[in-house]
């Protein structure tokens, strides 16, 4: 009886050990393929300065005259500094 525990408690414990999870999907690898040039251009910079541990990766000059430059830029912080898996 004592090995018939054994057992299951080894088959167990593979099962276990050979499960998987699925990982957080990369939220940088955003597909904007139907995005203007500007806010792809300021989406890539503001991931950039999410990941960065000082300064900030943003052209002020186009982000105060260029909004979709400016909403593609605060999009791609606020996506890329929303990991948690890092």
């Amino acid at each position: 009886m004592k090995f018939k525990y054994a057992y299951l408690s080894v088959a167990a414990i593979l099962l276990i050990g050979c499960s998987t999870t699925q990982p957080e999907a990369d939220k940088s690898q955003v597909n904007l393929a139907g995005y203007p040039p500007a806010f792809r251009d300021g989406y890539a910079d503001g991931c950039n300065s999410a990941r960065r541990l000082v300064g900030s990766k943003r052209d002020d000059t186009r982000y105060k005259n260029d909004s979709m430059y400016a909403a593609g830029w605060r999009d791609g912080f606020d996506i890329c500094s929303d990991k948690k898996y890092e």
